[in-house]
């Protein structure tokens, strides 16, 4: 199934209605050597689920991610190069829970099926700020929660290509188990850490799921990503926040500039103690070229700088 996907901000409509024309006249607009070899093709919103979606699907499904490495997903805005993209696609992924502002936009009204990959995680709520009360949309910070995120695609991709069921059943059995084992050494790592270590400091409230699973004390500078960040009120409180209970070390994540979370290191004496992944994977010779290693990277920068060891 193809499906064209036009509803884009800040796109003019001549450059639309170019594109579309355009591929009119082609046989397979956008297509890659990969959409031609006659595999369906799952479209995730992020690099993060592509990568989990790849263990589950295999050699079975071509999945790309909307997004490319180090984008920032939260106010992401769909480019014309996007069309061409899910002009291939036959399944849309996306993590739900108010993540991907610009979703919503972006399908419109396409014939396709769209599986929201966080369906049937217990959601943790925003404590503050305008988002107060709604859903903190990093479920996939939590293995535990991942192993549900592959329940769903491997269900999805069931639908899509039946005579591969066993094989993605198999999949994400064996995948699942690795999360398990990577939630078991994420949890002990971090378990360690003395009482005023037990605190993890960061730019954007990302973390609640891995501290939940952790038992560490979360404090953020803002709740979530967005256009203007770091108020003085918010950076005041972290300050206040990380003296008082003698925080060691604070961090910031990849898709953002940790400037004001420098402002914080420099009047508490705190140190940096390194940028975490959250939102994108990095490159493949980068220092996460995968979700679970993602995951060992956050586990192990946090424990190193709270600890004062080196990573």
């Amino acid at each position: 199934m193809k499906v064209w996907l036009l509803r884009l901000r800040r796109v003019p409509l001549r450059a639309l209605v170019l594109t579309v024309a355009v591929c009119a006249t082609l046989t397979a607009c956008g297509g890659s050597g990969a959409a031609r070899d006659g595999k369906p093709v799952v479209l995730t919103t992020f690099t993060v689920l592509a990568d989990i979606a790849r263990n589950v699907a295999g050699t079975h499904l071509t999945v790309e991610s909307i997004t490319k490495v180090g984008a920032e997903i939260h106010g992401y805005e769909p480019t014309p190069g996007d069309i061409r993209t899910a002009s291939k696609a036959d399944l849309i992924l996306d993590n739900g829970l108010n993540l991907e502002a610009w979703f919503a936009q972006f399908v419109g009204d396409a014939e396709v099926e769209h599986v929201v990959v966080s369906d049937g995680i217990t959601p943790i709520a925003i404590g503050e700020d305008a988002y107060r009360g709604k859903p903190n949309p990093h479920a996939w910070m939590s293995p535990l929660n991942v192993q549900i995120y592959v329940d769903n695609m491997v269900r999805a991709f069931e639908r899509l290509d039946p005579a591969h069921a066993a094989d993605f059943r198999a999949n994400g059995a064996a995948y699942k188990a690795e999360l398990q084992r990577v939630h078991t050494d994420l949890t002990s790592t971090l378990s360690a850490l003395p009482p005023n270590e037990r605190a993890l400091v960061t730019c954007e409230g990302a973390f609640s799921y891995l501290a939940r699973d952790a038992g560490l004390t979360e404090k953020y500078i803002w709740a979530v990503n967005a256009e203007q960040q770091a108020t003085p009120q918010q950076i005041a409180s972290v300050i206040e926040f990380v003296r008082g209970n003698a925080v060691p070390a604070v961090f910031c994540e990849s898709t953002v500039s940790d400037a004001p979370m420098q402002r914080v290191v420099e009047a508490t004496g705190a140190r940096f103690g390194g940028t975490l992944y959250v939102d994108s994977l990095s490159e493949a010779n980068g220092p996460v070229p995968t979700y679970l290693e993602l995951l060992r990277h956050d586990a192990d920068t946090i424990s190193a700088a709270l600890t004062g060891r080196k990573p």
